[in-house]
């Protein structure tokens, strides 16, 4: 038996989960267009344990989103991961945030590409098939008219995640189908993580760091013009 706290905080979507062997037993998010993970992660976290009648103490493991995503939303979640295992003890396991994403829906046929919005024209995405086994590797990509024309000329593309909104009015191939109501949750993580903690596919609490992708880039503020 294996009682795993699921943490993802790479997007707005601030979710936990606790779940046993894979099923969960509590969860609570927050998806309310603003990154608001420092304010309510812990007590999140707090909530998940209390209705489930348990103490952290009495956990097994706890898994976080590792990315890509928001920088800031990435260092809240694993910063907050690491705390809990080093203060119980508890090994460490890290969850591909768009290997996750992938796992919000199931298609009988076609792929599935979940992105995750990286600012302007750009978005983190990866490709898998309908098992959700990635046949793509995940990179940083500028969309335009062109961007998975190998996999739409052959079959139906599912693109999800917030990421996929802004791609609708550039891929415009009858192939493509947009689902913009699926975001990276712990809801997904819990079989994710269940399967890696049957395994001891672990990472090391001290030196583990998200997956970025891109290094992280601080954007100046506009100077405002002098009144007079």
């Amino acid at each position: 038996m294996s009682i795993i706290l699921n943490i993802e905080t790479a997007t707005k979507n601030c979710s936990v989960s606790l779940a046993k062997n894979g099923e969960i037993l509590a969860i609570k998010e927050l998806n309310n267009g603003k990154y608001s993970h420092a304010e309510v992660l812990h007590p999140y976290i707090e909530n998940v344990l209390k209705e489930s009648n348990l103490s952290p103490k009495e956990i097994d493991a706890v898994a976080v989103s590792k990315g890509p995503g928001s920088y800031t939303g990435l260092r809240i979640g694993v910063s907050a991961a690491k705390g809990l295992c080093f203060a119980f003890d508890k090994p460490l396991i890290s969850i591909d945030t768009l290997t996750s994403l992938s796992h919000a829906i199931d298609v009988e046929d076609g792929l599935i590409v979940p992105m995750i919005d990286a600012r302007r024209m750009e978005v983190y995405a990866a490709v898998y098939n309908q098992t959700h086994q990635q046949i793509r590797e995940i990179k940083a990509e500028i969309i335009d008219e062109n961007s998975f024309s190998e996999y739409l000329k052959d079959t139906k593309v599912y693109f999800l995640g917030d990421g996929a909104e802004k791609c609708k009015t550039i891929i415009t191939h009858h192939n493509a189908i947009f689902l913009f109501d699926k975001f990276p949750s712990a809801e997904q993580m819990a079989k994710l993580s269940f399967d890696k903690y049957k395994k001891s596919d672990i990472e090391n609490v001290a030196y583990f760091e998200p997956f970025y992708l891109k290094d992280f880039v601080v954007i100046p503020e506009k100077k405002k013009k002098p009144t007079f």
